[in-house]
């Protein structure tokens, strides 16, 4: 996944914006994105995935205006868990590297599960 980091990618609070660079919440919601085209390909129609995990360590910064790519691959698969490794770079200059986790259920274990938290919050 490539694209260049806008403004609505910077931290930003109640407070107003820390600075002008590429955000965690970013960061994470993007690495979260390459990651699941694995879970894309590999699930079935009556199946859908569920993250079960992220990490990510920064190692420098991303400014507005720079390119970022990202690059996701399969880690292990065990049961219906896949754990990726993700590096996200400005050209060979590595911004952060992680990991994500997602299993692949069926959607009726999701409504279930839903359902139930539900039910348990009344």
């Amino acid at each position: 996944m490539k694209f260049v980091v806008k403004e609505s990618d910077t931290p930003a609070f109640p407070t107003g914006i820390v600075h002008h660079v590429y955000s965690t919440f970013a960061l994470i919601r993007d690495a979260e994105w390459t990651t699941r085209q694995f879970v894309l390909d590999m699930k079935e129609a009556d199946e859908e995935g569920i993250g079960t995990m992220v990490s990510a360590v920064h190692h420098s910064p991303a400014l507005v205006g720079e390119e970022v790519s990202i690059t996701g691959r399969i880690k292990s698969i065990s049961h219906h868990e896949i754990i990726c490794e993700y590096e996200v770079k400005v050209g060979k200059r590595l911004i952060a590297s992680g990991e994500t986790g997602q299993k692949i259920l069926k959607r009726k274990k999701f409504e279930q599960l839903f359902s139930s938290l539900k039910d348990n919050a009344r």
